[in-house]
């Protein structure tokens, strides 16, 4: 179940990466790959291809925290709920006092 799991989510992953890399810079961060004008060309035009990328980057996001969380779940199947195991103490050590500090030794001459 989880190599399933997993295996699904790096093909999310890499759709995901290939989505956002694929998009057209709207903020010209670099100042490359921008400019204006110079449309996709073809069956969709530049405003429809980005929304389609979008929506597809949107699902994809989605999916990969939905696969994310399934992964988190079926790790941690066996295992109890606690976070912090309870402490009890030792049944064979009685309680002892601390010991007395030694005395301070005498200068030598």
């Amino acid at each position: 179940m989880i190599a399933i799991l997993t295996v699904i989510h790096v093909l999310i992953t890499l759709a995901m990466v290939g989505v956002i890399l694929i998009q057209r810079s709207e903020g010209g961060g670099l100042g490359i790959g921008g400019g204006s004008g110079g449309g996709m060309g073809g069956l969709m035009s530049g405003r429809g291809t980005a929304n389609v990328l979008t929506r597809a980057t949107m699902v994809l996001g989605a999916l990969f925290m939905a696969t994310s969380i399934a992964l988190t779940f079926a790790a941690a199947g066996g295992r109890s709920r606690t976070v912090i195991p309870p402490i009890s103490a030792p049944a064979s050590t009685p309680a002892q006092a601390p010991a007395a500090p030694a005395a301070p030794s005498a200068p030598v001459k």
